[in-house]
């Protein structure tokens, strides 16, 4: 078996024997409420104990949407489920192929089952199974055409496997609304991996070993401020990954691509692009590295596994981060690649007006 399959049954095993127990004790149900309930703070006591009560309420109410399910988005689906977020709701009407059977642990190995069905169908049941507490349904719709109504539904959305186009026009909407709407998109291209934050205006408690926690406040650049920023402004460190990505997503909206739709034979074509965005960036060639590319391109819209983990693992701290508004979240890309086992923030400051 599967080993994150394995420890996913395990968790959800032991989950279940709480439930049951506390519902023979009488303990009732219902995140909506103003308190947690006796049910609730039995069943994530321990992370009460790591995060505090206020924070657990806070993401008791909490509503979250998922763009496009893959392995990476359904492990972080798994974490926040488990933690006790109020709502999860799930938009992907494409249909299962063999191929999501790679990395998606949560759609079973058998035809007969998912065939025909919508990813968001197959992964919503077994997602419920993993806490009941949590009301996880499914969205019906295409995410390059909700509106800013069905938005003001959610306090956090995350957008994978979609264009940039499609990222930056929900992300925009995001902005215009009346309330806060957290924004996170991430991609993972076999063994790399890209996750971008934008928390707009984000208030949060700092605590450090010894000293009083101290109230922080961090302005983050939309999707489209952070792409635009100037590769020659940024600093010399600044991961080969980030360039790397910004070529990709640039060649797929100009060849009218969706994401994962290259290949190799594509590699002529791309590093033109390369050398024309490095010539008007003022960036030397390489900074983005063919072998990266490479890689990139052969990726299709392979996932690795233990790469959706780490993905689906740092997403979920992160989130559980900006709805408690405890601990230092990511401003505003975070990366990891395989390769050398390393994950790296970068913060991509907006160009200031002139």
């Amino acid at each position: 078996m599967d080993l994150s399959k394995y420890v996913a049954n395990l968790i959800l095993f032991f989950r279940r024997l709480r439930i049951r127990a506390f519902r023979a004790m009488g303990g009732g149900g219902g995140g909506a409420e103003e308190e947690l309930t006796a049910q609730e703070t039995a069943l994530y006591d321990r992370q009460i104990r790591v995060w505090g009560v206020d924070a657990q309420k806070r993401l008791s109410k909490a509503h979250v949407l998922v763009c496009g399910v893959n392995g990476t988005t359904i492990e972080f689906c798994k974490n926040i489920v488990l933690a006790g977020v109020g709502s999860l709701s799930l938009m992907d009407d494409r249909v299962v192929t063999a191929d999501d059977l790679n990395s998606n642990f949560l759609i079973p190995h058998d035809e007969s089952i998912y065939g025909g069905r919508s990813r968001a169908d197959v992964c919503c049941q077994s997602l419920k199974d993993f806490n009941p507490m949590v009301r996880v349904d499914v969205a019906k719709g295409d995410p390059s055409l909700i509106d800013g109504e069905f938005i003001d539904k959610f306090d956090i959305i995350v957008v994978s496997c979609a264009s940039l186009k499609t990222k930056l026009f929900i992300n925009e909407n995001c902005r215009k609304r009346n309330k806060h709407i957290a924004f996170y998109s991430i991609e993972c291209k076999d063994s790399c991996g890209e996750i971008f934050v934008d928390l707009q205006n984000h208030s949060y408690v700092q605590k450090k070993p010894g000293g009083d926690p101290k109230q922080q406040e961090l302005a983050y650049p939309s999707l489209q401020e952070a792409i635009d920023v100037p590769w020659k402004s940024l600093p010399k460190k600044t991961t080969k990954l980030h360039f790397a990505m910004r070529v990709l997503e640039s060649y797929e909206l100009s060849e009218g691509r969706e994401p994962g739709e290259t290949s190799l034979s594509d590699l002529p074509a791309v590093l033109a692009l390369r050398k024309d965005m490095c010539d008007r960036m003022s960036l030397n060639e390489s900074q983005i590295p063919t072998a990266l590319l490479e890689r990139l391109l052969a990726a299709g819209k392979k996932e690795h596994p233990p790469v959706c983990a780490i993905l689906g693992g740092i997403l979920g701290q992160e989130v559980i981060k900006s709805i408690s508004c405890k601990g230092d979240p990511v401003k505003n890309f975070f990366y990891f690649d395989a390769a050398d086992g390393k994950g790296v923030m970068e913060d991509i400051p907006p160009t200031p007006a002139d």
